[in-house]
């Protein structure tokens, strides 16, 4: 008699190895703690992170996924990049302020010179992209019915 269907072999996705999902668990999990650092630093972005995270929970904690998608202030930003890769006004304008503050300091603290500049063409270059991202959902096709 075959063995009964487990969860796994129902899924389009191979089950990963035990090294594999620890592995893929501390990216999560240093993700997260990256993430609340840059609530803090200007310079760290936070939402980046956080979305690293979730895709490294969703490939080796169902737990933590559930818990991450579920969070007050988690949830909604994983929920709406996982739906067309949105990111919201306010977001983006929280992440051009913390940019440029960083840049700003960067700037005035940091030497030699070339250090900063770089890491601000970075900066830039993530903010032009940030921006170019949709701010909702797409919809879908009407029928014109």
């Amino acid at each position: 008699m075959p063995a009964p269907p487990n969860s796994s072999a129902l899924t389009d996705e191979p089950q990963l190895s035990r090294p594999v999902r620890w592995l893929l668990k501390g990216v999560a999990a240093a993700s997260l703690v990256l993430a609340v650092i840059g609530i803090f630093l200007p310079i760290m972005p936070t939402v980046p992170f956080v979305l690293l995270a979730a895709w490294a929970a969703t490939k080796s904690s169902p737990r933590l996924s559930h818990w991450l998608e579920n969070h007050p202030r988690m949830g909604p930003p994983i929920r709406e990049w996982r739906q067309g890769g949105v990111v919201s006004r306010g977001a983006k304008w929280w992440a051009t302020t913390m940019m440029s503050t960083g840049a700003l300091f960067m700037m005035a603290v940091v030497r030699p010179l070339w250090i900063p500049l770089g890491v601000c063409a970075i900066m830039l270059a993530v903010g032009i992209w940030l921006w170019l991202r949709p701010e909702a959902p797409p919809q879908p096709p009407s029928t014109g019915k």
